[in-house]
């Protein structure tokens, strides 16, 4: 059975897309840690982010970085940090959270943003996404 994450890439699941190419996708996390927390997939389907294989690891994180940078563009913020936990979807992830302290970075600390907000933030930060 396909991970929700596979079926937000198919489309089957509406995002709030942030930015995508051949072989990722970026999207904001609906529980958002802070406002403009992405998360950043492979679009191939993988559980566990270290059996990607090195070149797609590498492309993977290569993306993430050029998400983040849109980010820090898009929603003020001090630095962006990055997280892989990876324990409540089986997909392979990378957490993007626009960081004012090092509190943003609680995990047990979860938003609830409205939809109109959430549209919002993900226009900004696609809005400054580097299409290449």
């Amino acid at each position: 059975m396909a991970s929700i994450f596979s079926r937000i890439v198919a489309g089957e699941i509406p995002s709030y897309k942030v930015a995508e190419d051949a072989a990722h996708y970026a999207f904001l996390d609906i529980n958002p840690v802070a406002e403009g927390h992405v998360l950043v997939i492979p679009k191939r389907e993988v559980d566990y982010i270290f059996d990607l294989d090195d070149s797609e690891l590498a492309d993977l994180h290569v993306f993430a970085k050029r998400v983040a940078k849109a980010i820090k563009e898009a929603i003020p913020c001090r630095k962006v940090g990055m997280a892989v936990l990876g324990l409540e979807v089986p997909h392979a992830h990378i957490h993007l959270v626009p960081l004012r302290s090092e509190g943003d970075m609680n995990f047990a600390n979860k938003l609830s943003l409205p939809t109109d907000r959430m549209s919002e933030i993900a226009k900004s930060i696609s809005d400054k996404f580097d299409k290449e």
